[in-house]
């Protein structure tokens, strides 16, 4: 963690159909003072802002930026070589945007697998996996922009590669390179796997540079509202605390601030 301030702030989602210019008014009308980008979703609105444009928006706003790299259509740990070749591309390409707009971090997914899929085939996506995560490892640190692992919400269908400790653990260590990773921590995802969130402070301290903030109820990833997050950034040493909402109003009803007005759907 650096010895800056810790940024509060919210992700912009697909689904809220709104620009990045609207969301920046709304969130800073908040009091809240950073933005991330899901660098897929921005790929489905009009006019999507380039890097330098986002880089003048931060600075006219006075917010930090964090970017999430691609995860929908994307998996880092395919055990198809040309979607896990053509995923870690993508991530790259984030990081470049993100030096370009001179961003905080890049949060990554280590991707997943088809539980129904025999045992040979799982071994080889966390393989690819694990090779993913190293390559983009060393193309951030020749960038100079943090990558940071996210902890992944347990499926029925899939296998992912970081929903424990001791997962998320071994995907960050990486070997034979001074390339590191660092982690994003994901609240809600750990409380719906059944971890509390001191057992990733205790393993991880210092190497948690985002945290996703977002509440539910231990049944399913819901990204509900969460009130209570002061304890949060008091315990967790993060350099950016984002909420996570499905709707935009919901960020304001986090913050205690349901009262200020929520931008209309612009798409």
């Amino acid at each position: 963690m650096s010895t800056q301030q810790p940024q509060l702030g919210a992700a912009m989602d697909v689904r809220f159909g709104i620009s990045v210019e609207s969301f920046l008014e709304y969130i800073t009308d908040l009091g809240l003072s950073h933005l991330e980008l899901k660098r897929e979703y921005l790929e489905g609105f009009p006019d999507t802002p380039t890097p330098a444009t986002l880089g003048a928006l931060t600075d006219r706003y006075d917010v930090s930026l964090t970017y999430h790299a691609p995860f929908r259509d994307w998996n880092m740990g395919s055990f198809n070589d040309a979607i896990r070749r053509n995923s870690a591309a993508r991530v790259k390409q984030t990081l470049d945007d993100a030096a370009a707009a001179e961003a905080g971090g890049v949060v990554v997914h280590a991707g997943s697998v088809p539980r129904r899929y025999p045992e040979w085939v799982r071994e080889k996506a966390h393989n690819n996996a694990c090779k993913s995560l190293r390559e983009c490892a060393v193309y951030a640190d020749r960038v100079g922009v943090p990558l940071c692992v996210e902890n992944q919400p347990i499926s029925d269908h899939d296998i992912r590669h970081t929903t424990t400790v001791a997962d998320l653990a071994s995907a960050v260590s990486i070997d034979g390179t001074d390339a590191s990773l660092d982690v994003t921590f994901d609240i809600g995802h750990a409380n719906v796997n059944g971890h509390e969130y001191q057992e990733f402070v205790e393993k991880f301290g210092d190497q948690i540079r985002v945290c996703h903030l977002h509440d539910n109820d231990g049944t399913s990833d819901q990204h509900e509202p969460l009130s209570d997050y002061d304890k949060f950034i008091t315990a967790i040493p993060a350099d950016y605390f984002v909420f996570e909402m499905t709707s935009v109003a919901d960020i304001g009803v986090s913050v205690g601030r349901p009262d200020v007005t929520v931008p209309e759907c612009e798409l």
